[in-house]
């Protein structure tokens, strides 16, 4: 019996989910289209996909509502090698780079590109270190790693 998820973010694209999610699954490995419901004019009407085991639905459902930054997708990322290869996949061709792991992909979709390395020094119980890691961060856009990692050391 095959495993359903419970909770599906659901984004409302204006008329090119199908566009959309073609991109989306080129960059992440074991990414894949699961379904389209087709719709008028030979698009489709909806589409649903899969990233990392997380399934997310886009409806073309026209100019109405437009995706803003109250919503973004968070990409736990291992190392400045993914950091990088997320950052330029999604900031290409139109993406906007924006600040401390943000960026807005061409679709005006809302990423957080974060290595975990982040949050384990955020959390760190030395105020000191968290503190420099912070205002380490307040000034990048895309996260550097070594350049946490100096802060957090207080280099």
């Amino acid at each position: 019996m095959e495993s359903r998820q419970k909770i599906t973010p659901f984004l409302w694209f204006n008329d090119n989910a199908e566009e959309a999610a073609r991109f989306y699954t080129s960059i992440f490995a074991d990414a894949k289209i699961l379904s389209k419901m087709p719709g008028p004019e030979g698009k489709a009407m909806s589409v649903t996909f899969e990233l990392m085991g997380q399934r997310i639905t886009i409806l073309n459902g026209g100019p109405h509502f437009q995706i803003n930054e109250a919503f973004s997708l968070f990409v736990d990322c291992a190392d400045q090698a993914e950091v990088d290869f997320l950052w330029e996949k999604l900031c290409a061709d139109g993406g906007e780079p924006g600040q401390c792991a943000w960026l807005k992909d061409k679709f005006g979709l809302s990423w957080q590109i974060v290595p975990r390395q982040l949050g384990e020094m955020l959390s760190d119980p030395d105020p000191e270190k968290s503190q420099r890691v912070l205002q380490a961060m307040l000034q990048m856009g895309k996260i550097d790693i070594a350049a946490l990692r100096a802060a957090y050391d207080g280099a």
